[in-house]
């Protein structure tokens, strides 16, 4: 449960920065956003967080399941971070269709 946590997490992260104009262009280049793209991907970055704290909630007791689900926001955002400014192509795995 905790390591679907972690990638739901990451995925969550993920389409959070592809929501931002920046980053969209590091990711995809020049390719123009559909018009409700940008609240998709808001809306799937949030429930993706959303699972990964229900995901820790049931693997752990509450106050565990907050510290670990903590954790894994910290080390989602980081591995995005790091993924964006080395190989931001990698991330198209995020949105099949750009």
């Amino acid at each position: 449960m905790l390591a679907a946590a972690m990638l739901a997490s990451a995925a969550g992260m993920g389409w959070l920065a592809l929501a931002m104009e920046p980053h969209w262009g590091q990711v995809f280049g020049g390719r123009a956003r559909r018009r409700g793209t940008i609240r998709g991907l808001r809306l799937a970055g949030g429930l993706a967080l959303v699972l990964s704290l229900c995901l820790c909630l049931g693997a752990d007791h509450p106050s565990m399941a907050a510290l670990v689900w903590i954790m894994t926001l910290a080390a989602a955002a980081l591995t995005i971070t790091f993924t964006l400014s080395w190989r931001p192509a990698s991330l198209r795995w995020l949105l099949p269709g750009g």
